[in-house]
């Protein structure tokens, strides 16, 4: 009879164990020893050897040779282990068992003696299902067992177990079976199967499991059935429900775009070819992840379960958006994730859902709005402004220097349409870069340069302002107007500083300007004025000095 390769390949000793060393070698240590629990918690998400580690440390318990960390193997003990059906290691499924009479049971069995083996041991599975009740019916049995008995408790919810119990056993947490681990594992068994799957196979089998070593191998034993000794990518990954970084990524390309149409057509495609829009959405959240870890390492790592190639494509898309856009994204994925579990309506959601994904991208930060009051631009969508080579194909045939454009607009901000600037040099970069941003009508900005301090150190300038004014030298045009002044690539690096004391009018001679005079010459600044034509029926009550 046919036995899947889940069951097949189940290991046998800590040898053929993967992913978890820290339970290893802690059980090893502690057979060795001679210092064992009466009883262990094995903790952690569904197929990652629980129960394998369990049956494991029985036999180790038991074998003829032990207590050993190798068994042999071939015992009666080590083979009826195997098998499941050694009268001396009791196997309870507490799903089905978990209440208060089947404990009681539990607590008369413990009296006796094993009948042959060394150890009477109970594996006790998913755990968590056991009643209060039961659980306190075993609460004295498993504080003060026998020396002969062993308790394993296995369960993928441990806060569910009480506290009770947890401090009177051993806990070890599983963890998630790594990707490049899972992957080699599947590569192992598939030569000997001799099974033809190229690495891109693997790696969707891999992602499928979702670091569940069981659940990857079931992927592997479909994924033969379906397709023979052979496996196609494009066969396995319609199996088993997986989307292509193409497809996902056709979303990041819209939204950079700010391409609507092109949703409605994703939409429309995913229903056309019978696909899930829930398991498409959830697919779409981890590419969102995925990107924006991409983002934040800024290089290929183990957090992003996929091949090195994915990887490079994901840092490359990455680099389209900020981690704020990835992060708005993630959260709208999310919920329209969650929308989509209880909706009658799916298509009309995804449609909806992928549309706010492109109006979040044309979001102006609260800097980009107030400085387009001062200095308004033409009406220019923020991805044509911001939108790099990858994605302009025609342009690029028609403007031979667009990708060096795009490049070097990747690396400083774009600022906003004003009137050309011709560089001066007067000696004075302050008074420079002052007079600059006043031509290019950026007054405010330009007052706000008059009363910081400049030093240019490499291709870094630094700005030195007071608090009160270092905001409005966040304007986007200060680093394009520095790069015209200097006549070279410098980014400009904005510091805070304690506003500068001035002397008072006994001790410098001079008199200070009247309130009368502070309050006329803020009314007629240009940013002023504009903002009392954008509202008419605005009043200034106060006029205060930012310096003071």
């Amino acid at each position: 009879m046919y036995q899947v390769i889940a069951r097949k390949y189940r290991p046998q000793n800590f040898s053929e164990l993967i992913g978890q060393e820290h339970v290893q070698k802690t059980l090893a240590n502690a057979i060795t020893s001679c210092r064992l629990a009466h009883g262990y918690i094995f903790s952690g998400q569904r197929g990652t050897g629980k129960t394998s580690v369990a049956r494991i440390l029985a036999r180790c318990l038991n074998c003829i040779n032990g207590p050993t960390v190798t068994p042999c193997g071939v015992c009666a003990s080590c083979v009826e282990i195997s098998n499941g059906n050694s009268v001396d290691v009791i196997e309870i499924d507490a799903a089905s068992n978990r209440g208060i009479n089947e404990m009681r049971e539990i607590r008369e069995n413990v009296r006796y003696r094993p009948a042959r083996d060394r150890y009477k041991i109970f594996i006790v599975d998913e755990a968590h299902q056991i009643t209060k009740e039961a659980f306190n019916a075993l609460l004295k049995t498993l504080e003060e067992p026998p020396e002969w008995v062993v308790f394993i408790l296995c369960t993928t919810e441990a806060h569910e177990i009480p506290n009770t119990i947890a401090s009177r056993c051993q806990h070890f947490a599983f963890r998630s079976i790594d990707y490049a681990e899972l992957q080699n594992r599947l590569r192992e068994i598939a030569a000997q199967e001799d099974i033809e799957a190229s690495d891109e196979v693997l790696s969707v089998i891999a992602q499928a499991g979702e670091g569940s070593v069981r659940d990857s191998l079931s992927a592997l034993d479909q994924a033969i059935a379906c397709c023979g000794k052979a496996l196609r990518v494009e066969d396995v990954r319609a199996l088993l429900g997986m989307f292509a970084v193409e497809s996902l990524r056709s979303v990041a390309e819209a939204i950079h775009n700010q391409d609507s149409a092109r949703m409605l057509d994703i939409v429309e495609e995913l229903e056309r070819s019978g696909q899930s829009l829930q398991h498409f959405c959830r697919e779409l959240s981890r590419y969102w992840r995925n990107l924006l870890v991409a983002k934040i390492s800024g290089k290929p790592n183990r957090l992003i379960a996929a091949s090195e190639r994915e990887q490079q494509g994901f840092l490359e898309t990455a680099g389209l958006f900020g981690e704020e856009d990835l992060t708005r994204y993630l959260n709208l994925t999310l919920e329209l994730y969650q929308t989509l579990q209880t909706s009658l309506q799916p298509r009309l959601h995804l449609e909806v859902g992928l549309i706010k994904l492109v109006q979040a991208g044309r979001l102006q930060s609260i800097e980009e709005a107030l400085a387009s009051l001062e200095n308004p631009e033409p009406e220019t969508s923020r991805a044509e402004r911001l939108k790099p080579a990858t994605f302009q194909t025609a342009s690029s045939k028609a403007n031979p220097g667009g990708e060096q454009n795009a490049l070097n607009s990747t690396q400083s901000p774009v600022a906003p349409a004003g009137k050309p600037v011709e560089p001066v040099k007067s000696g004075d970069l302050a008074t420079d870069l002052a007079d600059a941003l006043s031509r290019a009508g950026l007054e405010t900005t330009a007052d706000a340069v008059r009363q910081s301090e400049l030093r240019l150190e490499g291709n870094e300038l630094l700005v030195r302002a007071p608090k009160s004014i270092a905001f409005g030298l966040k304007d986007a045009g200060v680093q394009r107007v520095a790069v015209e002044v200097t006549g070279r690539p410098v980014r400009v690096r904005i510091e805070a500083r304690e506003p500068m004391k001035t002397e008072s009018p006994q001790t410098s001679g001079t008199s200070a300007p009247s309130e009368n005079d502070v309050r006329q010459r803020a009314l007629s600044h240009p940013g002023v004025k504009r903002f009392q034509e954008l509202f008419p029926d605005a009043q200034v009550r106060t006029v205060r000095n930012l310096n003071e």
